[in-house]
């Protein structure tokens, strides 16, 4: 008889062996916990665009643009939460998902939201580039190639998108997304003054996995066209 060799496990996994869902965690701390931390990244944008986005031409300053501007983003986020308390996460730009790790180099998020007291729990932010407001593709992508099927925010009954609108219409670029995912967006009550939808979807739940099945995507769109300063 062959006796298998227990597989092997991360640091996280062998220190923090319960993962409760991220949102009902933050529930307890508050019960407005997610609309808090949807704040910090509007907060986060508010800041960027006046100091960056406004003083450049976007369009000629494309090379790297994803990277570039969430690991801007990603600083804001920081400055936005300084002044405000204490928080039970914390922001970390380019985070690794070991829970699905195949053979290869574990999958990274764009941001996440980590818990402070169990960094297996996060709440994933995937940032893409909407050149206009008809490429969506690779935005719709995320959601149902890795958020639906939990490859991504297993410990997590919400997420995020963040779409670039690089040029376009918010309300054309809502429209394609609910149309090539789809879905049904729906505004949010906290962020009616903001290019800021919700969908809500049922997960493909991995053999073996108690993952939530119950899962609400966020989408933000953050135009990075904004009206330039006098040099």
């Amino acid at each position: 008889m062959i006796r298998r060799k227990p597989p092997k496990q991360t640091v996280g996994e062998s220190r923090w062996h319960d993962t409760p869902d991220f949102v009902k965690l933050a529930k307890i701390w508050k019960p407005d916990a997610t609309s808090l931390l949807l704040k910090l990244i509007w907060e986060g944008y508010d800041l960027l665009s006046p100091e960056v986005l406004s003083q450049v031409d976007i369009l000629q300053a494309d090379d790297q643009l994803e990277r570039e501007l969430t690991q801007l983003l990603d600083g804001y986020i920081r400055q936005a939460m300084g002044g405000e308390g204490f928080y039970p996460f914390f922001i970390q730009h380019e985070s690794y998902e070991m829970e699905l790790r195949g053979t290869h180099r574990p999958k990274q998020y764009d941001l996440a939201f980590v818990w402070f007291a169990n960094p297996r729990i996060k709440y994933p932010l995937e940032a893409k580039v909407l050149r206009s407001d008809k490429s969506v593709t690779e935005y719709v992508r995320e959601i149902t190639g890795n958020y639906l099927t939990c490859r991504y925010a297993p410990f997590s009954s919400e997420a995020g998108m963040l779409g670039y609108l690089l040029q376009g219409s918010s309300a054309i670029a809502f429209k394609n997304i609910a149309t090539a995912v789809p879905c049904i967006l729906s505004d949010h009550p906290d962020f009616l003054e903001r290019e800021h939808k919700i969908s809500d979807h049922e997960r493909k739940i991995p053999a073996g996995k108690t993952y939530p099945v119950k899962f609400r995507c966020h989408h933000l769109l953050l135009p990075l066209i904004t009206k330039s300063l006098v040099f």
